[in-house]
């Protein structure tokens, strides 16, 4: 499975946004963008002109990374978003919201999207009381998410249960913190969606 290996606090310095990739690291006055709110590189503090093109890339690629996609697998999600009804936008963000590590996120049992990812991939993640290994599953709505039993005393798990009930979970997901597990209530509504993306310029991107 290709991903990204990198480090990822210049993520979030090259996209000027705290994007949540490290964890608790991200809550502390250690963060990168906190220390050196500027993009990375020699060139990073110069004043830079920014065209169309780059505005629009520069969003689709913040949603990427926000997401921990690359490049191929976030095309084939705008594909589905197009052909499915409603607004493209929109319908790409749902579909992002629905990927099984990002519930596990979400949910509070991994500090971050990279370690949900792995939790998932290590079969420590139940969905309907079945294991399930594929990070990119999109969950249905009542579809219910859980720790396995043997993984429910993990100390990554447990600090990120500890570390997600400063943030709570959102309001499409059922949450049961002390069982373990949760569920997805229904569809993320745009207006519940927190983080500052535009959609709207990654469409423009894909339909130049």
């Amino acid at each position: 499975m290709a991903r990204y290996l990198g480090p990822v606090c210049r993520l979030c310095r090259r996209e000027g946004l705290k994007l949540f990739l490290k964890g608790e690291r991200c809550y502390t006055d250690k963060c990168a963008i906190e220390r050196r709110n500027y993009p990375p590189g020699a060139h990073g503090q110069a004043r830079t002109r920014f065209s169309e093109f780059s505005i629009r890339l520069r969003e689709k690629q913040k949603v990427k990374r926000i997401y921990g996609l690359l490049e191929a697998q976030f095309a084939k999600y705008f594909e589905l978003a197009e052909r499915m009804p409603g607004i493209t936008g929109e319908n790409l963000l749902v579909l992002l919201e629905r990927r099984l590590d990002q519930v596990v996120y979400r949910l509070g049992f991994a500090t971050s999207p990279a370690q949900a990812r792995q939790l998932v991939r290590h079969g420590h993640i139940e969905v309907d009381g079945q294991v399930v290994t594929i990070p990119s599953l999109l969950l249905k709505v009542n579809q219910v998410v859980s720790v396995t039993a043997k993984s429910r005393q993990k100390k990554v798990v447990l600090d990120a249960v500890e570390l997600a009930q400063r943030r709570g979970a959102p309001p499409w997901l059922l949450l049961e913190r002390e069982q373990f597990r949760g569920a997805l209530r229904s569809l993320p509504a745009r207006a519940d969606m927190t983080m500052p993306i535009s959609e709207k310029l990654i469409v423009e991107h894909y339909s130049r």
